[in-house]
């Protein structure tokens, strides 16, 4: 089946006619890329073969939309029709109104040498297009998604250089830019290592959607700001799956229990990581915080936060307007932290993480700064860091 209308209309959805990147869109298949996917059922994800049936898999494939390759250790490729998994995504294709998104913060001018995330393959094959194979360097700690791609690009005469190696460690080589489609906890420092003077890295950070961009100075640090597009990506992770959820373990079950303080808060129930701004600006201030939201079919709304020092909050309202009655426990009063950015957002008519003055030392500290307000993103210590692809859509119209 004939793949060109098809990429020609996805093209037309992301990028302008003139845009640079709107004949690179065009011309990569990327049904090649996600021959199957996890799809979201009620048994938790479902396997769908596209070959097995080819227009809603071109279909699927040509729409900008993020498809899952990967639950938990699981990958699409490895599963049968209609075969059922369960788990928390892993890895996935990112949609192309989003690639796209990375690339143009990038600012990547003609003979740039760039590094960006294997994943499924199709960021590598559009740089490629773009700017040629010796200028593209793709990289992945996972060793058969980056033999995957591999192969996957080599059918359609795309050999960019793709390298197994941890991301957040030493990089294969020197770069004019990073396009990371992971987000990091606080940027690491080989990037800094490996981006040549002058170079630009572009990446999100774990738990929020902020979208930093940077540019390496003569001293070996970088300054930029957090744009105004907002994007959600899978942080990278320890290991073949993510830690099971706080929720789900013991200590976090516990921490459930009996209540400090139970109060009223005058504003109702939110689900915080769809409210993006807020999300942000609360795990900056306090990192960390683990969040469930449940909307009942008779307007009742109930939320839950659990931290790892064994803080943990309750709440619930009903219907849009009316306030939530708050049970609160351990040595911080989270949804207190909630209501306090809240009130901010009201009283300013905003909050001052977009926008934000962005500045990264060398061994990876990220400070961020808006008037009077600040906060910093440190690297944790410790471990390998596995990537995994975007889930989250940007949010921001082009």
């Amino acid at each position: 089946m004939p793949f060109e209308p098809y990429a020609a209309r996805l093209s037309a959805a992301c990028v302008h006619p003139a845009s640079r990147w709107a004949q690179a869109l065009a011309a990569v298949p990327r049904h090649v890329f996600v021959p199957r996917w996890w799809q979201p059922s009620t048994k938790g994800w479902t396997c769908v073969d596209g070959p097995s049936d080819p227009e809603p898999w071109m279909t699927a494939a040509y729409a900008d939309r993020t498809l899952v390759t990967r639950v938990g250790p699981l990958h699409a490729d490895h599963a049968k029709q209609g075969q059922h998994a369960a788990g928390l995504p892993t890895s996935s294709a990112t949609l192309p109104g989003l690639v796209v998104q990375m690339l143009r913060h990038a600012m990547i001018p003609d003979g740039a040498d760039v590094l960006c995330i294997v994943g499924s393959g199709y960021t590598p094959a559009v740089l490629t297009r773009r700017l040629g194979a010796d200028h593209v360097t793709g990289a992945d700690l996972d060793p058969y998604l980056v033999d995957a791609a591999a192969q996957r690009l080599d059918s359609i005469g795309l050999r960019p250089r793709l390298e197994v190696c941890d991301i957040t460690g030493p990089l294969p080589g020197t770069f004019d830019r990073i396009v990371s489609t992971v987000s990091v906890h606080g940027v690491p420092a080989s990037w800094l290592a490996a981006l040549r003077t002058g170079g630009r890295l572009v990446t999100t950070l774990a738990d929020t959607a902020l979208v930093v961009t940077a540019d390496k100075a003569d001293d070996g640090s970088a300054a930029g700001h957090v744009t105004e597009d907002r994007a959600g990506f899978m942080p990278t992770r320890t290991g073949e799956d993510y830690p099971a959820p706080l929720m789900e373990r013991a200590a976090g079950r516990d921490a459930l229990a009996g209540a400090d303080t139970v109060t009223q808060s005058p504003f109702p129930v939110i689900n915080v990581r769809e409210a993006w701004e807020v999300w942000s600006m609360f795990s900056l201030t306090v990192p960390g915080v683990e969040h469930r939201y449940r909307a009942g079919a008779d307007g009742t709304r109930s939320a839950r936060m659990v931290h790892p020092d064994g803080s943990w909050a309750r709440a619930t309202s009903h219907g849009l307007t009316g306030p939530a009655t708050v049970e609160q426990g351990g040595p911080r009063r989270l949804w207190d932290e909630l209501d306090r950015i809240r009130r901010r957002w009201l009283a300013e008519g905003s909050l001052p993480v977009y926008g934000a003055r962005v500045e990264i030392t060398p061994d990876g500290h990220t400070h961020l700064s808006r008037g009077a307000w600040s906060a910093t993103v440190n690297r944790p210590t410790g471990g390998k860091h596995h990537r995994a692809s975007s889930l989250t859509t940007r949010t921001t119209p082009r």
